[in-house]
């Protein structure tokens, strides 16, 4: 258990907890700052972010871990059932209330717009690592002659 704490989970919680905070806070200073002094949602708004957070975190684990060299195909391979896992939720949440008409939509936007953020950074922190680390293998040839 403790490999899988310092192997993956502890970075996973780690960003789960700062992802749902940072969310929480600016869905809060929204709400305030239009003059709504409570969650016109109440607890289930809580535990329906909680649940998009761990899918979303769910989705960057992986992007950055599934084998599949091509960056852009693993992209692909982790948007598509994510997605559908995200629609699945709202779809759930349409039993314990009525959905807004733009639920979907809203779902897919947000969604859509912050995986193609997370990708973007992504793929930027691995084309550095992959030219850094071309870079110092080229560096300790010039060393080793």
């Amino acid at each position: 258990m403790k490999k899988i704490w310092n192997g993956w989970l502890k970075d996973s919680v780690f960003m789960y907890c700062i992802i749902y905070t940072i969310t929480t806070l600016v869905n809060s200073i929204a709400y305030l700052t239009s003059g709504t002094y409570s969650d016109p949602n109440g607890n289930w708004h809580e535990i329906d972010r909680a649940l998009i957070v761990l899918i979303g975190v769910i989705a960057y684990k992986m992007a950055t871990k599934l084998p599949i060299k091509n960056i852009f195909i693993r992209m692909i391979v982790t948007y598509i059932p994510t997605m559908l896992l995200t629609f699945f939720y709202i779809w759930l949440t349409g039993f314990r209330e009525p959905l807004a008409s733009s639920a979907y939509h809203d779902i897919f936007i947000n969604y859509t717009g912050l995986f193609l953020i997370i990708s973007i950074i992504t793929i930027v922190l691995e084309k550095s690592k992959s030219r850094n680390k071309k870079r110092d293998i080229k560096e300790n040839k010039i060393r080793t002659k």
